[in-house]
């Protein structure tokens, strides 16, 4: 069992009951650590930033509605300017949003009800910007050239084919989460 003592606590003087809320509490905590960092190595393994990977593992498994970056860099212990990296990544691609207090300037954040439907349709920003610079590739090319253009042609039609399924796959995804919540038994 994990037992992180509080600078400055003395566990003899706490009453039980006291003990055991703050190892759970500890627990639990290093339990949403290593959640982040399992995260962190499949964003990895996808060649995205381990760092984004961590900041949004941490952010679907806290307890809060949301934490500051300076919160989340101390649960991480990272760096603020990673950690406020990692949040601009995040942001950008619909992972997580900043959340803003009345009358307080620190920046917090939480993760979107929903990152993984957040992934399918942030793809058709890269596909949008894949297909494009292909068909600027295209243009350039010459007629001699015709193994580059079929090479080509070949990405940008298999990601326009590609793009269409996935606006398939983010509505079986939607009518899916539709069902699951209303109760729907799967056929």
């Amino acid at each position: 069992m994990l037992m992180t003592q509080k600078k400055g606590s003395n566990m003899a003087e706490e009453a039980p009951e006291q003990i055991d809320k703050r190892v759970q509490i500890d627990e639990r905590e290093e339990y949403r650590r290593q959640f982040a960092e399992e995260i962190s190595l499949i964003w990895e393994m996808t060649g995205t930033s381990r760092m984004d990977g961590r900041v949004l593992g941490y952010l679907m498994i806290m307890d809060q509605p949301y934490i500051s970056s300076a919160d989340l860099a101390e649960a991480l212990s990272a760096s603020t300017g990673a950690v406020s990296m990692a949040t601009r990544r995040l942001i950008d691609t619909n992972y997580i949003r900043r959340h803003s207090v009345p009358g307080d300037r620190s920046h917090y954040f939480k993760a979107e009800e929903d990152p993984w439907g957040s992934f399918l349709a942030n793809e058709r920003r890269y596909f949008d910007r894949h297909i494009a610079s292909i068909d600027s590739a295209l243009s350039w090319l010459g007629p001699e050239e015709a193994e580059a253009r079929i090479r080509l042609t070949n990405g940008r039609d298999y990601l326009e084919w590609i793009q269409e399924y996935h606006h398939k796959m983010l509505g079986d995804w939607r009518e899916h989460k539709r069902a699951r919540d209303a109760g729907e038994k799967k056929a």
